[in-house]
C-alpha cells in the first residue's frame, strides 16, 4: 500500500509509523540528487508557506525558505517582533486567520502545545520547526546523513551525550525506537528523558527491533557507538543562572578525543548545530569570561576531525524538510 502524507502536519515523529517516516527519508534523498542533477521538479507551484518564528533560526528558516522556492512556492517570514502571535492575538485565532491565507504553517517557538494548536485550529498542514520538547526536522535530516554514511539505520549504536531531557535528546530517542536503532542517552540522571516518555520509546523499540538505554558514564555509553551526537547545554530561552549548574553537571559528557577513541573506528560525530567548540562567537566569550571554558559540549578537536558531518547534516536540513513540504502539499 502506497505511503500518502497530503494534507498531514509533522507535528512530533510519535504521530509517524516507521514506514512514514522511511517513506520520507527516501524521497529526501531523491529530491536531494535532482537537486544536484539540475532535474528537480516544480511541485509545490501556486502554494504559500508562512514560516512564523518565536525563536530566531539560521538552519530552519533558510532550510524552509530555500526548499519552499525550489518547489515553486511563495514565503512569507514573521520574525519574533512579527506577529501579534500570542501577544495581541490568541493562539488558536492566529490558527485560523493564518489557515485561510496559506497552505502550510512552519512553527518555530517554545510551547510544543502551541504547535498542537496550530495543527488543531488552522486547516492546514503545520510543521513544527523547533519547541521545547521536540525538533523532528532534525532527526530528518540526521538520518539521512547518517544513511549517507554508514548505509543503514537498523541496529546501529546512536550516543546522545549532554542534556538529554531537551528537544533534541527527545526526539533522537524517538526517531531511534521507531527505526530499529540502539539509542543510549549519556548524561547525569537529573538530566534523563523524561520517564513517561522513554516507556512510550521502550513500546515502541519491542515492535521495530530497538533498544533504548540510560547512561551516567560518558565513557561507557560511548564504547562501540557507530554514532556520538551532542547538543548546547543550555538552551535558548533559558535563564542565565542555569548556566554555572549545567557547565558543571555536563563538563565529564563533553564530546572529545576519549569518547570518539572508545567509539567504532568510523564512528560519526553529528551536533545540529551552532556548536560552542572555539571563542569565535560572543556566547562562547562570555562563557569563557565567566567559566574559563575555550570549548563546551565538543572540543575543536572532535568538531574538525574526520569523524564530524555537521556541515553535510546541516546541508541536509534543506532536503529532508523540502521533502516533508512536497510530501503533504506538493501536487
Amino acid at each position: 500500500m502506497a505511503v500518502n502524507l497530503k494534507g498531514r502536519s509533522f507535528i512530533k515523529l510519535l504521530d509517524f509509523t516507521p514506514r512514514e517516516i522511511r517513506y520520507l527519508l527516501d524521497l529526501s534523498r531523491d529530491l536531494k540528487r535532482a537537486k544536484y542533477a539540475g532535474t528537480e521538479q516544480k511541485m509545490m507551484e501556486g502554494k504559500n508557506v508562512v514560516l512564523l518564528f518565536q525563536k530566531d533560526s539560521t538552519r530552519t528558516r533558510c532550510a524552509f525558505e530555500v526548499g519552499a522556492l525550489d518547489q515553486g512556492a511563495h514565503v512569507t517570514y514573521l520574525g519574533p517582533s512579527g506577529s501579534q502571535f500570542g501577544k495581541k492575538e490568541s493562539v488558536e485565532d492566529s490558527a485560523k486567520v493564518l489557515g485561510r491565507m496559506y497552505d502550510a504553517i512552519q512553527f518555530r517557538g517554545y510551547k510544543q502545545t502551541d504547535v498542537e494548536a496550530l495543527a488543531k485550529y488552522s486547516g492546514v498542514p503545520v510543521y513544527n520547526g523547533l519547541t521545547d520538547e521536540f525538533h523532528p526536522t532534525q532527526i530528518l535530516a540526521d538520518f539521512l546523513t547518517v544513511e549517507e554514511h554508514l548505509g543503514n539505520l537498523k541496529g546501529r549504536k546512536l550516543v546522545f551525550a549532554g542534556d538529554a531531557r531537551n528537544n533534541m535528546g527527545n526526539s533522537l530517542m524517538v526517531g531511534a525506537a521507531k527505526m530499529g536503532m540502539h539509542f543510549v542517552a549519556a548524561a547525569p540522571k537529573d538530566l534523563w528523558p523524561d520517564s513517561k516518555l522513554v516507556e512510550t520509546c521502550k513500546e515502541i523499540a519491542k515492535e521495530t527491533g530497538a533498544k533504548i538505554e540510560m547512561m551516567d558514564d560518558m565513557l561507557k555509553a560511548c564504547k562501540d557507538a557507530d554514532v556520538i551526537y551532542t547538543d548546547v547545554w543550555v538552551s535558548m530561552g533559558e535563564p542565565a543562572e542555569v548556566w554555572a549548574k549545567r557547565v558543571k553537571e555536563l563538563k565529564p559528557f563533553q564530546v572529545n578525543m576519549n569518547a570518539i577513541k572508545v567509539a567504532k573506528p568510523e564512528v560519526l560525530f553529528m551536533h545540529c548545530l551552532p556548536a560552542f567548540h572555539d571563542l569565535n562567537t560572543e556566547v562562547a566569550q562570555d562563557i569563557h569570561k565567566q567559566f574559563g571554558l575555550t570549548e563546551m559540549e565538543v572540543t575543536d578537536e572532535v568538531f574538525n576531525s574526520k569523524h564530524s558531518v555537521v556541515f553535510e547534516e546541516a546541508e541536509n536540513r534543506l532536503h529532508t524538510i523540502k521533502a516533508v513540504m512536497v510530501a503533504t502539499i506538493g501536487k
